[in-house]
């Protein structure tokens, strides 16, 4: 019994194209993801390591124009 026409290869090959087509849109916007949350985490870094500076200035009893001025007057040396 036929199950029907047999695809062609120039079909075969077109469809075969599409689907790596596809699959290269699904990466690039999976990359677009990916580079977002990986700013987002790197900003969150940052927010997290300035917590802990001015926890430290805290302790220190020091102000951002105290770390300014010392970070100036180390680098001078």
């Amino acid at each position: 019994m036929p199950r029907g026409v047999r695809k062609t290869a120039l079909e075969k090959l077109q469809e075969e194209l599409m689907e790596v087509q596809e699959s290269i849109k699904q990466y690039k916007e999976s990359l677009i993801t990916l580079d977002e949350k990986e700013k987002e985490i790197q900003d969150k870094i940052k927010l997290e390591q300035f917590k802990e500076v001015s926890t430290i200035l805290d302790e220190h009893e020091m102000s951002i124009m105290d770390l300014k001025e010392l970070l100036i007057s180390s680098k001078a040396e």
